[in-house]
């Protein structure tokens, strides 16, 4: 049976989707890429406050997504291994108290810690989510369609992350961003109990402490020495060091994994062809995000000379388009199929990438006819290419294994915009970096359209 006519199959039986706990699940999931967007806006403004240079801004920045990608494969496991309703409240008390600390933050120290605590909470909190999303929804077919709309959170709160910041900062203070994942985390701490099901573990599953501290620290450490190419040289020993120790680490945990009777990571879980190109989507997608908004952020504080409010404003057609396409991919999705749609994501995304990569950073085109355009076309085919592989990622699950796909998804995510933003970088002007960008999600496309 292919992918679609499980989409389609109702089986006799079936229970309604309970959209109060769907409801809390994605709203979790939400607040936890919202915080990990809430200070790219605000970074100016901090770094006056606390008299930061912009490597110490750029740690700042970096510093919750190096705790989640890190961390993901372990929280999977911890998912798996314990239930998803007991991850998910333990992650969202690490979560809630960090973003509390934030938001109370007195100096520049604090912030950077509290920053970590909300990466490793967050690492704990996302795979638990999704365990407990397939317990709330154990039919395929609702799973699936529930998927659609999970595999476009990211993206949506992302887009928040960014807009919203940028006005609470300009009207307000920086921190009271803060404030959004503390409400969510203690409301949700509150309702799990009565709202989400007990999604049980496997108790004889080990949690493979040796293949998650490689894991860990060789993502962390490769992940670092990347976001510090933008103020290091590649050849300097502050880079390289990072990136030789964390891939030897990953090549030992690639090793380990061979031999553990349990592994953390099966290796046969990324064999299916569709499956690795999906969380290739998934990693694109999320870097494209991310790389537009933090380039034309820069381009139009720095060289426009616009408020942080006035940037906001400029995403906020990108944002309404987003969520357009976002209540649209779940029919798409039912009558042409997920990689239809992921392949369709993927062109259109990288026509959004080259338009702005012509037009967007021209210093006197204007915003309706230089920014507008990619900014109109990206969010669309990003909106579709993240729902569609965020399907074929799950596909085939089994459900012991929710987890580790949640684990793994949310790496591809987070590791996309990390790895693949700092080689964008490297290419020379921020125009080259969003035409490279279109050119890998034209690749993608081409992939997409041959693999079966």
């Amino acid at each position: 049976m292919t992918v679609t006519q499980r989409w389609n199959a109702t089986p006799a039986g079936a229970s309604t989707a309970p959209g109060p706990a769907f409801a809390l699940l994605g709203t979790v999931q939400l607040s936890l890429i919202f915080a990990l967007t809430s200070l790219t806006v605000p970074l100016p403004r901090i770094g006056r406050e606390f008299s930061l240079d912009r490597g110490d801004l750029i740690l700042l920045s970096a510093a919750y997504g190096l705790a989640f990608s890190g961390l993901l494969l372990f929280g999977g496991r911890v998912a798996d291994r314990f239930g998803g309703r007991r991850g998910l409240s333990a992650g969202l008390l690490v979560f809630t108290a960090a973003s509390l600390a934030a938001l109370l933050v007195p100096g520049p120290e604090t912030l950077l810690t509290a920053r970590f605590g909300q990466g490793v909470g967050a690492a704990l909190t996302a795979p638990a989510a999704m365990a407990v999303l397939r317990a709330v929804f154990p039919q395929p077919a609702a799973y699936g369609r529930a998927m659609v709309t999970w595999g476009g959170l990211s993206v949506v709160g992302a887009t928040a992350g960014n807009l919203l910041s940028g006005v609470i900062s300009a009207l307000a203070s920086w921190r009271l961003a803060f404030a959004v994942p503390v409400a969510v985390g203690a409301l949700a701490l509150a309702l799990a109990p009565r709202l989400l099901p007990p999604a049980p573990g496997e108790e004889s599953r080990s949690l493979d402490p040796l293949g998650a501290l490689l894991a860990t620290a060789g993502i962390t450490l490769v992940s670092y020495g990347l976001v510090v190419t933008d103020v290091h040289p590649w050849g300097s020993s502050a880079v390289l060091a990072p990136l030789l120790a964390g891939a030897t680490l990953l090549v030992g945990f690639l090793t380990a994994e061979r031999r553990a009777d349990d592994p953390l990571l099966p290796l046969e879980f990324l064999r299916d062809h569709r499956r690795a190109l999906a969380l290739v989507a998934i990693g694109l997608t999320a870097a494209g995000t991310a790389t537009t908004f933090v380039l034309l952020s820069l381009h139009l504080q720095q060289d426009r000379g616009w408020s942080a409010l006035q940037t906001s404003a400029a995403f906020v057609p990108f944002a309404v388009v987003l969520l357009v396409t976002g209540r649209m991919t779940g029919r798409l999705i039912a009558r042409y199929g997920p990689s239809a749609v992921t392949t369709s994501g993927l062109t259109l995304a990288a026509t959004g990438l080259a338009l702005l990569a012509l037009t967007g950073l021209a210093p006197h085109t204007s915003y309706v006819y230089g920014l507008l355009p990619g900014l109109l076309t990206l969010p669309a085919g990003g909106a579709a290419s993240f729902a569609g592989a965020a399907v074929l990622a799950t596909d085939r699950v089994e459900p012991q294994q929710t987890g580790l796909a949640g684990g793994v998804m949310n790496t591809s995510m987070e590791l996309g915009p990390t790895v693949i933003f700092a080689a964008a970088l490297t290419l020379g002007s921020d125009a080259t970096s969003l035409a490279a960008m279109a050119v890998a999600f034209a690749a993608a496309a081409f992939l997409s359209a041959r693999t079966k």
